[in-house]
């Protein structure tokens, strides 16, 4: 098995996210439609008295899964960009997501990366973080987390602190990616290093917690065009699968 037939495991149904009742200035729309432009999930306003204002719903096959405050997803994806995770500025506990956007697991996603674009790839960003702090907070089990590059544990000011903070729990940390040990410093974590694609050019965080069975997991792999091409779960039997791939295969 290789990391791109684990896309083969999931799958989701028909989705949309409706904006009902909004009062916030049509660019708030127009942001979070261009969000979802190049994805699978359609972007749709209405009006609907049995709602309060600016409230986001989540259909799945036209029915209503979740629904989240518009300003949520304004503070959260609409009025931020990546800055806030890579040098810091967004504490590790303080990463949410609103229910109507976590909820989109196993939805398959194409972003592109910088320099094309520096707020595509914010979504899967967060959802690294969650599961991060998922981990933080159990503070035991096992989290696996790639690079692509080593040295981004050291620079990056944010997740340096986040690793840091892992490091200091009973956390098992192993990252992967291009370089070697000297790349993360002091931080206490397994590192693997490698030259080959899975090193290069693959982006997961995958998390199991030993304590209940459950997990976890985000997976991109990197197009020839410097897209990405990922997904998130919480299906035990995927993330178990993919955890133990990792440990065996890289």
């Amino acid at each position: 098995m290789s990391l791109d037939q684990f896309f083969e495991l999931v799958d989701s149904p028909a989705r949309s996210l409706v904006v009902v009742n909004r009062s916030e200035p049509e660019p708030v729309q127009r942001l979070l439609e261009s969000l979802f432009a190049n994805q699978d999930v359609n972007v749709d306003a209405t009006s609907d008295e049995t709602y309060p204002p600016n409230t986001v719903l989540l259909l799945e096959d036209g029915v209503s899964v979740a629904q989240s405050p518009l300003e949520s997803l304004m503070e959260t994806v609409l009025l931020v960009n990546s800055d806030i995770y890579t040098t810091g500025a967004r504490d590790l506990t303080a990463v949410t997501l609103p229910d109507v956007l976590s909820k989109l697991e196993n939805q398959r996603f194409t972003v592109q990366g910088y320099p094309r674009s520096k707020s595509e790839k914010l979504l899967l960003i967060t959802i690294s973080r969650l599961i991060e702090r998922r981990a933080f907070e159990s503070g035991s089990g096992t989290l696996r987390s790639s690079f692509q590059q080593l040295s981004r544990i050291r620079d990056e000011k944010g997740t340096n602190r986040v690793y840091r903070s892992l490091g200091g729990t009973n956390v098992d940390v192993h990252v992967y990616g291009t370089g070697d040990d000297t790349d993360v410093g002091d931080i206490p974590v397994t590192v693997h290093a490698g030259g080959t694609y899975p090193y290069r050019s693959s982006w997961f965080v995958v998390f199991s917690n030993d304590a209940d069975g459950s997990g976890m997991a985000l997976l991109a792999l990197q197009e020839p065009d410097k897209s990405w091409d990922g997904f998130w779960t919480t299906e035990t039997t995927v993330v178990s699968e993919l955890d133990q791939f990792i440990a065996t295969q890289l």
